[in-house]
């Protein structure tokens, strides 16, 4: 795939780089042979490849489900100010 020069110089506006003329014709080469190579890539036979999602196989430790306070609430709040019934107590900011 050929990059062209006005190609190299909106993706240094977007990546809000400045170039110059030389550096772009430059970035040009570079960025055809990079997607030379990305291209390749297509060229390689994947369907009997599964997908993964680490490259060791691992499973995942499974717990169940539960909804609960944590049990905790006493220690969540010991250091506020003010406390009722397990909330924290604050000012009223709204008229």
């Amino acid at each position: 795939m050929q990059v062209d020069e006005a190609t190299v110089r909106r993706i240094a506006r977007l990546a809000r780089i400045r170039i110059s003329d030389a550096e772009a014709k430059g970035l040009e080469k570079e960025l055809s042979g990079i997607l030379d190579w990305a291209q390749q890539l297509d060229e390689v036979d994947t369907s009997a490849v599964e997908p993964m999602t680490r490259v060791v196989a691992q499973e995942l430790a499974m717990r169940d489900d539960v909804v609960n306070d944590g049990e905790i609430a006493d220690a969540v709040t010991a250091n506020a100010p003010l406390t009722e019934d397990h909330y924290f107590v604050v000012p009223k900011i709204v008229e």
